[in-house]
C-alpha cells in the first residue's frame, strides 16, 4: 500500500483524514506484533511510517496554502 507523494496529492482532506486514521491503526497493530514477535513483514512499518508522514506533510501543504 505504500504510495508516493501524488496519489496523496489527488485526496480530498477528507480521504486524507481517513487514510491518517487507517494508517494508524494498522501503526499501532504492527508495534503489538514487533512486540510479541508475530511481526511477519518488518518492511511494513516503515511503509506506514513513511505514508503517515506523507499525509501530514500533504495537510500541512494545504493549510499553509488556504492561509490558516
Amino acid at each position: 500500500m505504500a504510495k508516493n507523494k501524488s496519489d496523496f496529492a489527488g485526496q480530498t482532506d477528507d480521504q486524507l483524514g481517513e487514510n491518517l486514521g487507517l494508517l494508524k491503526r494498522e501503526q499501532f497493530n504492527l508495534r503489538f506484533q514487533a512486540a510479541t514477535n508475530q511481526l511477519e513483514k518488518p518492511s511494513r512499518v516503515r511503509e506506514v511510517r513513511k505514508d503517515i508522514a506523507r499525509i501530514k506533510t500533504q495537510q500541512a501543504q494545504r493549510n499553509a496554502a488556504a492561509g490558516k
